[in-house]
């Protein structure tokens, strides 16, 4: 064998084609080999932007000694948990089974035919931390395997059955929204309500729950689940876990001030954030919130656009091998460099927490944690100023590490909110940026009329998830309420039809993670328990429920309904691990319909349609009727149109219709006035 990762287009896998470790990929024909020589498989699971991923690469992988260990008593398998989010999720979910907290780098150690035995996380080249070294394990573990093959055995059963447990469907009636104000009360028992975030150190943005809790305190009027979300998002954008230079937020604090971040920025938190952040601006204008939407947005366009439009996956926490180097400053150099150009060293200083010895490890964080904006408009220009002049010297430092593939599920989250923000703010090159991301994977990453989950480099590969086609189909419905473009509409009922086919579970109704024409995997996984981002069942509720009320086709709405019955015995055992499958089902039970009935090119009927794009909660559907244009059959208001010529708009809440309004200031009241 050989090392074979010169073959691969991921960041991850090209940083380790040079180490002496005979790496392999994941593959049919990997697992053919293990077993043709009876070796265990080292599965080494990471992502380009993983600073403990470099650590152990660093101390073991580039280590002639222990990769002659490994490649002795081993088949090496290397996969980027980002190209293969269907593997890491088995095989971090086989971990906890064990015992251990996941994370990356993962290690696990496989049968020949890739069934889990035992693993780990990261482990050091000498004993240190309360583990052993990484040498030790491996000749423990090769020993085991070896000489004790009735324990592996026996850890092998044990593993599988809890796998199997852990992604079966655990049916029951229903999953209630009335459930969701004592779920809130859950998450507020964990909320700090001085600093925002649930929980302690370290701190995650975790934007599906700040979903959930905004639209459950918007819909019960509940003022102290609303105040814990402004709380959070206030404390992150004035943190030091946002770039307050370049725009943009790191993956999470290390601390509970929200002040060291872990410094890798990731493509779906910050699309996730966008998000939150667009639907808080659009029921209670914040100037905060707006100048971290744009601030973010121009990062992303500036920073994160790939080859083609697509928008990338990450930049990396660390440059020339130190953690955050590229974004701390010492308090001397800002003084220099403001005051060589002509700027207020002082006022920036007082804002931003610089001083001398810094504020963490003799380093200075910038942040505004202690001195909350915006503040007067004179005093926002010199700072703006002074944040470009400084982003300016900060580009000449050695970058962190870019990991540009495109993952359509990461992008469509991205483009959905990018799609979302331009009608809010009126801003067309946003929308444009958006509908060319989309046009890029529907034209770069498809085969034969399905997905492909991952580009770069010229290369489109790996099978699309259950996640891909329920985020580009939320990216999609976005597009085309931005746009009124029918294509948008027509993409996303082909991608149910195709999810239906070939993800679809006939026992429950609910989706796999994988297709049923996928053959790598031990396991085909089924979830509604949400991650770093919204699980794909959760997810498919709102697309379900959204193409319902846009086709008036009840089957959608009874699609949704069994995904709620597949998961509500898992959701009364432990309801805080569905605030995604929550937020589908209030789309389901209550989201709107909005209808517009005019000539498109009337100025009346325009500032209806921006009305019912920007006004009121975010939970609603547009049909723009002009002409002979009529809603399918069981809309509530289909036969509906203008009044005595002029331009009219009707919002229908369950199956029920407002009068028609033809003012647009007063349908923006009547929609703001709509829980």
């Amino acid at each position: 064998m050989r090392n074979e990762l010169d073959k691969e287009t991921s960041p991850y896998l090209l940083q380790h084609k040079d180490n002496p470790v005979h790496w392999q990929t994941w593959s049919e024909d990997t697992i053919a080999a293990a077993r043709a020589a009876d070796k265990p498989i080292l599965l080494s699971v990471g992502y380009a932007a993983c600073h403990w991923c470099h650590v152990m690469a660093h101390e073991s992988f580039e280590d002639p000694d222990t990769a002659a260990v490994m490649n002795e008593l081993f088949v090496n398998v290397k996969v980027d948990r980002e190209e293969r989010p269907d593997l890491d999720m088995i095989y971090q979910t086989a971990l906890a089974i064990t015992g251990q907290h996941g994370g990356w780098p993962l290690t696990m150690f496989l049968t020949p035919e890739g069934a889990p035995f035992w693993g780990g996380t990261y482990f050091p080249p000498e004993p240190r931390y309360g583990r052993p070294s990484f040498r030790d394990v491996l000749r423990q573990v090769a020993g085991v395997y070896r000489e004790e093959p009735g324990r592996v055995a026996g850890n092998v059963t044990a593993i599988s059955k809890r796998l199997d447990a852990v992604f079966a469907s655990n049916p029951g009636d229903a999953v209630p929204l009335e459930a969701a104000p004592e779920v809130a009360r859950r998450f507020l028992a964990e909320h700090d309500p001085v600093l925002g975030g649930i929980g302690g150190a370290p701190k995650f943005p975790q934007p599906t729950i700040l979903k959930f809790l905004w639209r459950t305190g918007q819909r019960t009027g509940d003022g102290q689940i609303l105040q814990a979300v402004r709380t959070t998002m206030t404390a992150m954008c004035e943190g030091g876990i946002y770039d307050h230079l370049g725009g943009g937020f790191a993956r999470y604090s290390t601390d509970a001030e929200w002040l060291v971040p872990h410094f890798e920025k990731m493509l779906y938190d910050n699309a996730q954030l966008l998000a939150l952040m667009t639907e808080m601006q659009r029921q209670e204008p914040n100037l905060l919130y707006e100048q971290r939407i744009r601030e973010t947005i121009g990062w992303l366009f500036r920073e994160m656009v790939s080859e083609g439009g697509g928008f990338a996956s990450s930049l990396d926490a660390d440059s020339e091998g130190v953690e955050g180097k590229f974004y701390v400053w010492g308090a001397a150099e800002i003084e220099r460099e403001l005051e060589d150009a002509g700027f207020d060293a002082a006022l920036f200083a007082a804002h931003y927490d610089v001083k001398p010895g810094g504020n963490w490890e003799g380093a200075t964080i910038l942040n505004r944690s202690h001195r909350k904006g915006p503040f007067d408009a004179g005093t926002e220009e010199k700072l703006e100023a002074a944040r470009a002049h400084l982003l300016k010297v900060r580009e000449n430092r050695v970058r962190p590490g870019w990991d540009d593939k495109v993952l359509a599920d990461w992008n469509g989250l991205t483009i959905a909110a990018l799609a979302d923000a331009a009608s809010l703010f009126g801003e067309p090159e946003w929308l444009e940026r958006a509908e060319s991301a989309f046009a890029f994977i529907t034209s770069h990453m498809e085969a034969d009329g399905r997905l492909l989950h991952s580009w770069r480099d010229g290369q489109a590969k790996h099978a699309a998830t259950l996640d891909d086609y329920a985020n580009m189909s939320l990216a999609a419905l976005s597009l085309e309420t931005a746009t009124g473009d029918r294509a948008y509409l027509d993409r996303a009922i082909a991608w149910a039809a195709l999810l239906e086919e070939h993800f679809l579970d006939p026992k429950d109704g609910a989706y796999f993670f994988t297709a049923d024409d996928q053959h790598d995997l031990m396991i085909r996984t089924k979830t509604a328990i949400d991650n770093v981002t919204p699980a794909g069942n959760s997810t498919m509720m709102e697309i379900l429920a959204r193409l319902w009320l846009k086709t008036g086709d009840a089957t959608y709405a009874l699609r949704a309904e069994a995904i709620t019955r597949a998961f509500a015995g898992s959701f009364q055992q432990q309801p805080i691990g569905f605030p995604g499958l929550l937020n589908g089902v209030e789309w389901l039970r209550h989201g709107r319909q909005i209808v517009v009935a005019g000539d498109p090119s009337d100025k009346d009927c325009q500032a209806l349609v921006q009305t019912a794009r920007t006004a009121g909660r975010a939970l609603s559907v547009l049909d723009i009727l002009s002409g002979e244009d009529s809603l399918p059959e069981g809309h509530p208001a289909r036969g509906k149109g203008p009044v005595e010529g002029r331009p009219a708009a009707y919002l229908c809440v369950e199956q029920t219709c407002s009068p028609p309004e033809t003012d647009a200031t007063r349908f923006r009241e009547i929609l703001e006035a709509r829980r």
